[in-house]
């Protein structure tokens, strides 16, 4: 008697479901984890896309250089603080500052992406924008 409840015990399917839950459930949490973290790099890109953007326009509306690198430093570092890794925003500019010229800005950072989730991954983003500088503008 004692055999024959090994036997159909071996051959049931009882607790099969259970143990494909187990084996499956990790996978499924590290594959939704992993899109989230890409899904915030994607964001980061967009952000920042958005940053130098706006740093090349509120440059080019400047009347001199010195400010005009100081008010697209400004604008960049307050849009890309949400995504940049411990603030750090770096502003290059270049083009000549010359009437009907083109003001081009390139924003830079660390992302937090991957690194929210706990993996020791440093993801580099950069995005470069340009605005024209108007033809007619006065300078000091």
């Amino acid at each position: 008697m004692a055999a024959d409840t090994w036997r159909s015990r071996l051959r049931g399917d009882e607790g099969a479901s259970t143990v494909e839950l187990v084996i499956i459930a990790p996978i499924l949490l590290f594959m939704s984890l992993l899109l989230v973290g890409f899904g915030l790099i994607v964001r980061a890109h967009g952000s920042l896309d958005g940053a130098a953007r706006d740093a090349a326009r509120a440059g080019a509306l400047q009347r001199d250089y010195t400010s005009a690198m100081r008010e697209a430093e400004r604008a960049a570092r307050a849009d890309a603080a949400s995504v940049c890794s411990g603030g750090n925003v770096s502003v290059q500019p270049s083009g000549d500052w010359e009437a009907g010229g083109l003001f081009t800005i390139t924003v830079s950072c660390n992302v937090r992406g991957l690194a929210s989730m706990g993996l020791n991954v440093t993801t580099f983003v950069s995005s470069t924008s340009t605005s024209p500088l108007d033809t007619y503008r006065r300078t000091s």
